[in-house]
């Protein structure tokens, strides 16, 4: 899970750009041997969202079909050669010069496929890849779920159990590259704080046989290069940064961490990571980052953009970026998947704090043991590929397990039940898992899973931050925004004094489109969506036990039609578009945005 580098001892080739591409509604690809070249093909761009590029693809989510060809350079023979998906949605089989070299199962996260055996060196190779992203109760997230909230209630088309639009297709980056035969495999790095000393622990885990290796930490205070020593295959090394300069929002300072594999002197491999030396805990009702309070302002978002969908586009990550600082914010929650690595590398120079969560989103405990049995199996594999990628990022505090996963009687919860209601027993099993394997994995950050309105209490107290999705004011208690405030300060008090713990509202709003006004404020309107949120944080002042806010939403996004969008979910504070609504010039003023 090493993000691919380029130095003067690994290589990359990037082979994003235009691809062939074909559908395939029959499914006879690969009965006709397409994984040897497409015909009939028309031209795509990777990355990018199918959806998004064609007018016949926009609500396909079947089979299809990319192809290209490319030169591997022949300076890389000898060493270890590899491609690196970096999300392809929701399942992806690889062929290189006809021949299968893997498939996986699982989206918005990324695969890496050897293919040395496969490559030939005096003529182009070609990379094929069969894609589909159907919808089905058994994935995670799911969809066409029989009585699903959304899909039966909504009517939604795609029929998602979600509320955003289930791009499909390469999203993120394709990148062959070249390692040596004798190699970093893995890097770990834990920060501690010790007084005003910084502690940076260390592991280092090589493969491909035995090799010496040094370390250089450089930046303020640090000690410069201190040797590894392997005891298998794996070197620990804690190093000490005296009057250590700490990583935070208001100072994302980045030590470079550099480590070099060497045999008989001579370098052989290197591998350089930004890290950032801070920590992260809970003390009673606060948030601690190196020790110290600090409150969550932001957002939730969506990696959603008009013509390339779910698509990697780094302009705009930098824009959101700019914006977030604007606006004041210092977080956000990647709702509701794990985003691109460039976001993640984006967050820790820019100093965002980042709940990161994986994609299950929709999750319900109706359907029988065998589809619970596989949507946990996906989560598993979910947790532990993001934790892999994500491990050293300093900006990552928090990973979520789900986001609003519903009982088997949520209509009932939803609607006003929630004190009286039965738990999912199937439920709490699940998480207490997943919560489980989290901590075994990092148990240097927090975990914690978004809960619905009406949502199981005891799942929320599985939580070392509890945090809460609540649109008392929108959905229910509709056009009385002070009904639904009200609703909101009784509901916080009961859950702090059932659960003693922080909490987070990790979602709140109210849509608006843009030019909408209204003397009073009605529903649909730019001055409904500045008093909603008024309300919350008002209420939010009033609760020394509130560690944070997260607005939903960023921005305008795309989901499914439905009678309930009007196109696009328009709980952002931006439009789609990234222009300021009413609403981001409210947040902006309270929240001392420059």
């Amino acid at each position: 899970m090493l993000y691919p580098q380029q130095n003067d001892l690994r290589n990359t080739l990037d082979l994003s750009g235009f691809w062939d591409f074909r559908l395939d509604a029959g499914e006879v690809g690969e009965q006709e041997e397409w994984f040897n070249g497409l015909k009939a093909s028309r031209i795509i761009a990777v990355p990018g969202s199918w959806n998004e590029q064609f007018q016949d693809t926009r609500d396909y989510l079947g089979v299809a079909w990319y192809a290209r060809q490319f030169y591997a350079p022949k300076g890389w023979q000898g060493q270890s050669t590899w491609v690196r998906i970096g999300s392809a949605n929701y399942v992806a089989k690889v062929w290189v010069n006809g021949i299968q070299v893997g498939e996986h199962l699982g989206g918005y996260l990324p695969f890496d496929l050897e293919v040395t055996r496969h490559l030939v060196w005096d003529r182009p190779n070609t990379i094929v890849m069969r894609v589909e992203n159907k919808l089905q109760p058994t994935r995670v997230p799911p969809g066409n779920v029989p009585r699903g909230p959304f899909g039966a209630f909504m009517g939604r088309y795609p029929n998602t159990n979600f509320d955003f639009f289930p791009y499909a297709g390469l999203q993120r980056p394709v990148i062959l590259y070249s390692v040596p035969p004798v190699r970093i495999q893995d890097v770990t790095v834990v920060t501690e704080i010790e007084g005003g000393d910084g502690i940076v622990r260390v592991a280092v885990a090589r493969s491909g046989g035995e090799a010496e290796g040094r370390l250089c930490l450089a930046g303020e205070h640090a000690p410069g290069t201190c040797a590894l020593k392997f005891v298998g295959d794996v070197a620990d090394l804690a190093i000490r940064v005296p009057k250590a300069r700490f990583w935070s929002p208001e100072d994302p300072y980045l030590y470079n961490l550099e480590i070099v594999l060497t045999q008989q002197g001579q370098a052989i491999d290197r591998y350089a990571l930004e890290i950032g030396i801070r920590t992260i805990a809970v003390r009673r009702d606060a948030l601690l980052l190196n020790g110290k309070p600090i409150f969550l302002k932001g957002f939730g978002k969506h990696e959603d953009f008009p013509v390339h969908g779910g698509g990697l586009d780094v302009p705009l990550i930098v824009k959101d970026y700019a914006l977030l600082k604007w606006i004041g914010a210092n977080s956000y929650r990647t709702s509701h998947y794990p985003y691109s690595d460039e976001a993640m590398m984006m967050a820790d120079r820019e100093g965002i704090l980042i709940i990161d969560e994986i994609p299950a989103v929709g999750l319900s405990f109706e359907d029988g043991e065998e589809n619970i049995r596989l949507r946990l199996e996906q989560c598993k594999q979910d947790i532990r590929e993001l934790i892999a990628r994500d491990k050293n990022h300093p900006s990552v505090i928090m990973w979520s397990v789900a986001n609003e996963p519903m009982p088997a009687d949520m209509m009932k919860r939803f609607l006003g039940g929630g004190a009286e209601a039965p738990s999912s027993s199937a439920g709490t099993t699940f998480f207490a898992k997943l919560f489980q394997l989290v901590r075994a994995l990092d148990p240097t950050r927090l975990v914690t899973l978004a809960g619905v309105m009406g949502g199981p209490v005891e799942w929320l107290a599985m939580c070392d931050v509890v945090c809460v999705n609540r649109y008392w004011g929108w959905y229910t208690q509709s056009g009385q925004l002070d009904a639904g405030a009200a609703f909101l300060e009784r509901e916080l008090d009961g859950l702090h004094d059932a659960l003693k713990k922080p909490i987070i509202i990790t979602e709140f709003g109210a849509d608006s489109i843009v030019g909408l006004h209204s003397d009073p404020p009605e529903m649909w309107t730019e001055e409904y969506q500045v008093e909603m949120l008024r309300r919350y944080l008002d209420v939010a002042q009033r609760k020394p036990f509130i560690a944070g806010l997260h607005v939903w939403n960023f921005a305008d996004f795309k989901t499914p039609q439905s009678t309930s969008r009007s196109w696009l979910n328009r709980k952002g504070v931006f439009t789609r578009e990234r222009q300021p609504k009413m609403a981001a010039y409210f947040l902006r003023e309270r929240w001392g945005g420059k």
